[in-house]
């Protein structure tokens, strides 16, 4: 027999998987459409099993297929109060950090990649990670001037290693 807390802790997790699973399954959709209308290539006699948009297919319909049972499974626990907790999960320190996270690969992705080279945009994502994580969603005290001088040092490395790895090592040529 659970505990009220055990209890209430199962419940939050199956709704917060009932979510996650409307999101798989919206993702998984999204990829099988978009994989399906991509250029199959037939004008210039390429194998169906070749085409460019197989793998993804396939990928996607795994993922659709685990967001619904994920979905299932969540929807059959009984959870008492469950939205209520989850709601209140939103509002926790790690939930400020994990949407810090987020926004800050947003603005790396669609905003600074492509309008800085991509040494330059790594460096300044770098840099603002550790500065927010090490200053302002610190756990404890930090002065910033040491975090100043370790940000700086991580994401000129970081920014420069990265472009020494894949430009000049792998060949690869970044956005």
């Amino acid at each position: 027999m659970d505990t009220p807390a055990e209890a209430g802790e199962r419940a939050i997790r199956a709704r917060a998987d009932l979510l996650t699973s409307f999101v798989l399954v919206g993702l998984g959709l999204t990829i099988f459409y978009l994989s399906w209308t991509m250029p199959r290539l037939e004008a210039r006699h390429i194998h169906p099993a070749t085409i460019p948009g197989l793998v993804p297919l396939i990928l996607s319909v795994g993922l659709t297929l685990c967001g619904l049972l994920l979905g299932l499974r969540s929807w059959r626990i009984e959870a008492e109060g469950g939205w209520r907790g989850l709601a209140g999960v939103f509002t926790t320190k790690q939930a400020l950090r994990v949407m810090v996270i987020l926004g800050l690969a947003l603005v790396h992705t669609l905003i600074l990649v492509g309008w800085l080279p991509f040494w330059a945009a790594a460096m300044l994502f770098i840099f603002a990670f550790i500065m927010i994580f090490e200053t302002w969603l610190a756990d404890g005290p930090v002065t910033p001037l040491s975090s100043l001088a370790w940000a700086i040092a991580i994401a000129v490395l970081g920014g420069g290693g990265i472009y020494l790895v894949f430009e000049r090592i792998f060949l690869v040529r970044l956005p």
